[in-house]
């Protein structure tokens, strides 16, 4: 049997409407066939994690700065590839 990959919108969706009072969690989990272990352990991941929506910069600036990093070393790997087929010659 096949296990459902679910993405990371869809978990935040059943996980908030699993936070809504109005609904059991039986049902909500059965209406998306899931146990309700894996709807606790994305409900603890996701609280867990909630702080980092209000740091300082966000994800936004970092992931810039990986990929100004990223940049930078690929610029690196060019210029010393060169280098080492101009010494092969």
């Amino acid at each position: 049997m096949n296990r459902r990959q679910w993405t990371p919108e869809e978990k935040l969706k059943i996980v908030l409407e699993g936070l809504k009072e109005s609904v059991k969690l039986s049902e909500l989990c059965n209406r998306y066939q899931i146990s309700q272990t894996q709807y606790y352990q994305w409900k603890d991941r996701l609280l867990g994690e909630a702080h980092k929506v209000f740091e300082r910069g966000g994800v936004d600036k970092k992931n810039q700065k990986l990929e100004e990093e990223n940049r930078k070393l690929k610029t690196i790997i060019g210029d010393l590839t060169v280098e080492l087929k101009k010494n092969d010659f």
